[in-house]
């Protein structure tokens, strides 16, 4: 048995009010920010890094899924 899972999948939304970007992984309870693309990189990193310990398997990817809202007026 490996150690690695394939992947997890962070989606991820821009905050139009306040700036900055959210992640949430799908499946986990893992939830970071950061105020640029670069930032949010680095945090999710971070977020997984410190939510897999040694005895769990760790994803071998990072996906991130950029989500965005668009309106159309009639």
């Amino acid at each position: 048995m490996t150690d690695v899972i394939s992947e997890i999948i962070f989606e991820v939304s821009e905050d139009e009010i306040d700036g900055g970007y959210s992640a949430s992984a799908l499946g986990y309870g893992i939830h970071t920010a950061g105020e640029t693309i670069e930032d949010l990189r680095h945090n999710v990193k971070e977020a997984v890094d410190c939510y897999f310990d040694a005895s769990m398997k760790r994803p071998g990817l990072i996906r991130l899924h950029f989500v965005r809202d668009e309106v159309l007026a009639l």
